[in-house]
C-alpha cells in the first residue's frame, strides 16, 4: 500500500474512533447488530484502569500531574488477523469491547464499507445534530456587550 493510501487509512480509522468515542453504547450496539461481524478473539479483556492526566500551566509552561482519569480498554483480533483496540474514558467495558471491534472492522478492506455505512455515518449524524442543538441553545442565551466611547478625548 502506498503512504497516501496508509495516510488515508489511518484518517478514516481516526474518524471513526472519534465518533465511536463520543456515542453511546446501546446506540453503538444497535448500528452492530445491522453488520454480520466476523469471528473475532479477544486479545485482552475489556478491563478498567486509571490513566495519569497531564496539565501545563499556560499551555506551554512545565508539565505537571493534575489527576486520575479511569478508563476501560479492550482488544480485538478478527480471524482475517486486524487487530483492534478501544480505550473508552470511564468504566464501560463493553462499549470499549464494540470499540475495539469496530476499529479491527474499520481496519478490514471486506468489512471498512459497512462499517462507515450502517455504524460511524449514523452515529456521526447524530453526533452533529447533538452539536447543533446544543449550539442553538448556547447561541440562544448570547448577549452582545458594546461600549460607547465618549467624544472627551
Amino acid at each position: 500500500m502506498t503512504a497516501a493510501g496508509e495516510n488515508g487509512k489511518q484518517a478514516q480509522r481516526k474518524a471513526a474512533m472519534t465518533v465511536l468515542a463520543h456515542s453511546d453504547a446501546a446506540e453503538i450496539a444497535r448500528c452492530l447488530d445491522a453488520i454480520a461481524a466476523p469471528a473475532y478473539e479477544t486479545l485482552r479483556e475489556p478491563e478498567n484502569g486509571l490513566v495519569m492526566l497531564r496539565g501545563r500551566i499556560g499551555g506551554d509552561g512545565a508539565p505537571f500531574n493534575l489527576g486520575e482519569a479511569t478508563v476501560s480498554r479492550a482488544a480485538v483480533r478478527l480471524s482475517s488477523g486486524e487487530v483492534g483496540f478501544g480505550y473508552v474514558l470511564g468504566r464501560d467495558r463493553r462499549k470499549a469491547q464494540m470499540i475495539a471491534l469496530c476499529d479491527a472492522l474499520v481496519q478490514s478492506d471486506e468489512f471498512a464499507a459497512a462499517v462507515e455505512e450502517n455504524v460511524v455515518a449514523p452515529l456521526r449524524a447524530a453526533m452533529i445534530s447533538d452539536q447543533n442543538c446544543k449550539a442553538q441553545e448556547t447561541a440562544a442565551t448570547r448577549v452582545d456587550f458594546y461600549t460607547l466611547v465618549r467624544g472627551e478625548g
